[in-house]
């Protein structure tokens, strides 16, 4: 019998809410991967019919939790193997109804640095963290990355398997470590969001999976000025979603129409800023997020404050310097000295190799020589960037700027 509709829309708010808690639970009471994430969509299952059939819980977690417990349980009692013996002993040991709600965070942290781990290949961070925390199918994550579900699938085992013989702890990194840890967490999550960020429809849900996680992210690590500045980050730049496309065609920021942005998401992100910048300890997402605010702060592109984004872009030089922002840096420039200051700046760039085959370099010095009015230079540029731009949305732009000169 199909579940109320009440009931499907409470079931899936919860899987929302509490699929990584009960998840976390389960693998730091048994250990095993699978068998918590089985054992957790039982769960969910069950809750269909119990709830149409009892009621919706008082605390919808902590019934999913044991519930899930439960079923590991049986799983585990049906297993003569020694070693599963042991886990299930380790199962009985606590009711996770019964756990206080401060020691909740520290499971989800303790899945989140897992998944994290320096120890595993990028990919794999990337392909665990949103099988384990957000609950993905194998099927979607693997469509988000153009990938097939097969390849996903033992991408996700060879991660899991890592964990295992590697001996990799599912704990919260010590203090002495946690930074770099905590920079391999952010860099996953700003990933995933970036690339959900570049596709126009499509990406939506990867972008909105970046958010929750880095929403999680920013409550476990409530002291942390850099979980907030991420968060920030995220919400700023999704704000400018509705008006970053049409149809099909990337628009750039200065051609977007700003009554589409996001009021509600943008004074979210710059609430969240200020947070994060209250704590005194300003790093590369809070900078990052800054230079956001500067443009969704202003009323058009030439009403931006460009010395402001310039003095952060060198403040960010300093602290993660990257020669991405380098470039960035040098069209901040452009608008604040001139464009032969911000051209003088890519020639540099270009010399040093350090972005070779990277769209943006020839894409950005095309647009500088056409705002230069040396239209003729600025052509084999845009031929250049068009070669190697990596979405159709950003080709469409590409092929637009050749046609007008």
């Amino acid at each position: 019998m199909t579940a109320p509709e009440s009931i499907r829309t409470a079931v899936a708010a919860a899987y929302e809410q509490e699929w990584s808690q009960v998840v976390a639970t389960l693998i730091g009471l048994t250990g095993d991967w699978d068998l918590a994430e089985d054992c957790a969509q039982d769960a969910f299952a069950a809750a269909l019919t119990t709830w149409a059939r009892d009621g919706i819980p008082d605390r919808p977690g902590a019934w999913l939790t044991t519930t899930a417990r439960h079923r590991a349980t049986d799983r585990l009692r049906r297993d003569t193997v020694g070693a599963a013996k042991l886990r299930q002993l380790a199962l009985t040991t606590q009711d996770p109804s019964e756990i206080a709600a401060e020691e909740i965070p520290d499971e989800r942290l303790r899945l989140i640095f897992t998944c994290c781990h320096p120890a595993l290949p990028f990919p794999a961070r990337v392909a665990l963290t949103l099988r384990t925390l957000a609950g993905l199918s194998t099927a979607e994550i693997a469509k988000m990355f153009l990938s097939t579900e097969p390849a996903m699938a033992q991408r996700l085992v060879r991660a899991k398997r890592k964990i295992q013989n590697a001996g990799i702890p599912y704990r919260v990194p010590p203090a002495e470590l946690l930074p770099q840890r905590l920079s391999a967490v952010l860099a996953v999550l700003y990933l995933i969001f970036n690339q959900g960020y570049d596709e126009e429809d499509v990406g939506r849900a990867l972008a909105s999976e970046g958010i929750r996680l880095a929403r999680m992210l920013a409550r476990l690590m409530a002291e942390e000025p850099e979980a907030r500045g991420l968060l920030s980050l995220m919400l700023l730049l999704e704000a400018r979603r509705a008006s970053r496309f049409n149809d099909g065609m990337l628009v750039t920021l200065e051609n977007q129409d700003r009554s589409q942005w996001d009021r509600s998401m943008i004074d979210e992100g710059l609430m969240t800023l200020d947070e994060a910048l209250d704590m005194r300890r300003p790093g590369p997402y809070q900078l990052q997020a800054a230079i956001a605010a500067c443009h969704v702060t202003s009323s058009s592109s030439a009403d931006t404050d460009w010395p402001q984004i310039a003095a952060l872009y060198s403040e960010l030089a300093r602290v993660a310097p990257s020669p991405v922002v380098d470039l960035n840096r040098a069209v901040a420039i452009a608008m604040t000295d001139g464009i032969s200051a911000g051209l003088a700046l890519v020639d540099e760039l270009a010399a040093s190799g350090k972005l070779a085959d990277y769209h943006l370099l020839p894409a950005t010095r095309a647009d500088l020589l056409r705002r230069e009015g040396r239209l003729t230079e600025a052509a084999p540029y845009y031929e250049e960037a068009l070669a190697i731009a990596p979405t159709e949305a950003e080709r469409r732009y590409l092929k637009a700027r050749l046609s007008e000169i």
